[in-house]
């Protein structure tokens, strides 16, 4: 069954940038999509960005020029890099896995099969 670790929040001050990071082990698929979401307390679970075997990426349309997806295939790892931090990207934030490409859908949190626990990024004014 794939593994799926997030690291890399923390809090920080408005502004600022995170990369976080999401460790993929027992990744037996050789077509798949790897999403990162994130929830606010109270609030529905959100995809972020996505990317998929064949480096792909999609992001969510608003304000998705603060966000970047990458990965490093030899590390199994995929980083969200997050620039200009605001108070509203507070959020756990989520890596996900789908054996299969990112579809048209990639945003919705059904399309994947595979949950890390989440990092809590916290961001202050």
């Amino acid at each position: 069954q794939v593994q799926l670790v997030e690291s890399g929040g923390g809090s920080v001050q408005s502004g600022g940038s995170l990369r976080l990071s999401c460790a993929v082990s027992r990744n037996t698929y050789s077509t798949y999509c790897i999403g990162w979401f994130r929830q606010a307390p109270g609030k529905e679970r959100e995809g972020v960005a996505a990317i998929n075997s064949r480096g792909s990426t999609s992001y969510l349309d608003s304000d998705y020029s603060r966000f970047v997806i990458s990965q490093d295939n030899p590390k199994n790892t995929v980083y969200l890099q997050i620039n200009r931090l605001k108070p509203e990207d507070t959020a756990m934030y989520y890596c996900a896995a789908a054996p299969h490409y990112c579809s048209d859908s990639w945003y919705y949190p059904d399309e994947y099969h595979y949950w890390g626990q989440g990092t809590q990024v916290t961001v202050s004014s």
